[in-house]
């Protein structure tokens, strides 16, 4: 996979690209299927399959402060795009001025004239250019005129159920971790740098925990979690809570994670967190040797989740 970070990088036009946009927040079913049709449209041509994507969300451009929580930041969607099989991704930064380029011309210049396209995927509801001028209709006419082809992708449903960001992202907020799993067709993945946290979980409670700085935007409801945690591409079970420690006074938001039967120290690691099935809101106790109680029953209650996963 070759990844562009500017239009300009590129010296002349690809071989027979077939190409998507879109800003693939989630890189969900829906998008895969988008990605899908590429492939194998490029494969057609003997071409090379092209997505298209933007840093930061076009929205937080537009509308600064009206921006949505990012479900994947950018390295993640990358890497998710990649494995995908996609052969190049121009992950183009969206500033002020890229937003004020005509549909025309963003056609003209960019896809055509930079580019070289030879046909595009898009989905139904596609929008481009200067306040959103362009569309299907707008595409299909440049497509005559430039000699592409435009191929429209209808909404993808599962169970009747839409899948799109939106949904998904309510979903996650919302605790839903298994319906946004069925979505997005992998479990929902954050990712952090262990910091140094308030030495309660192993000296008071009896768990030590990791806490995490996270890159990712976008946290689950809160609440205690079944996850599996991902060091140096090694797999682990473990729980994490997420929330404000109500336990204790003075607390700030914090993501901590226990991971089973692991005892080496991560300071300063950084490790992902696949997010496997919620188990508890987060709560007030009565004193530390109550929650100490709850987070025993927490580990064994996830202990046997795990026991049935792996058959």
């Amino acid at each position: 996979m070759t990844i562009f970070y500017d239009i300009k990088q590129l010296e002349k036009p690809l071989n027979n690209p077939v190409l998507t946009i879109g800003n693939f927040d989630g890189v969900h079913k829906g998008h895969l299927a988008l990605f899908d049709m590429v492939k194998k449209r490029a494969e057609l041509l003997g071409g090379q399959s092209v997505v298209m994507t933007f840093k930061p969300h076009p929205i937080k451009v537009i509308k600064p402060g009206n921006g949505p929580l990012l479900i994947t930041p950018t390295q993640q969607k990358l890497g998710l795009i990649d494995t995908a099989g996609i052969d190049v991704i121009f992950c183009i930064p969206f500033t002020k001025q890229f937003a004020a380029i005509s549909a025309r011309d963003f056609v003209e210049k960019i896809l055509v004239g930079r580019i070289g396209i030879k046909e595009i995927v898009v989905g139904y509801d596609y929008t481009f250019g200067r306040n959103r001028e362009g569309n299907i209709k707008f595409l299909k006419e440049m497509g005559d005129l430039s000699g592409f082809a435009v191929h429209v992708l209808e909404q993808v449903r599962i169970d009747k159920t839409p899948v799109s960001s939106t949904s998904i992202r309510n979903m996650i907020r919302e605790g839903n971790l298994s319906e946004a799993k069925i979505l997005l067709g992998r479990d929902y993945q954050i990712c952090g740098t262990v910091v140094k946290g308030k030495n309660r979980g192993a000296r008071l409670l009896g768990f030590p925990t990791a806490n995490l700085r996270l890159v990712d935007e976008l946290t689950p409801k809160f609440g205690v979690y079944a996850v599996e945690v991902l060091i140096d591409d090694q797999s682990y079970y473990g729980l994490t809570n997420i929330g404000y420690n109500p336990t204790f006074e003075n607390n700030q938001f914090s993501v901590e994670t226990h991971i089973l039967d692991f005892s080496r120290d991560l300071l300063g690691e950084t490790i992902r967190v696949n997010f496997i099935e919620r188990l508890r809101d987060e709560k007030t106790f009565a004193s530390i040797e109550d929650l100490s109680q709850q987070i025993g029953k927490d580990v064994l209650h996830a202990r046997n989740l795990f026991s049935k996963l792996k058959g």
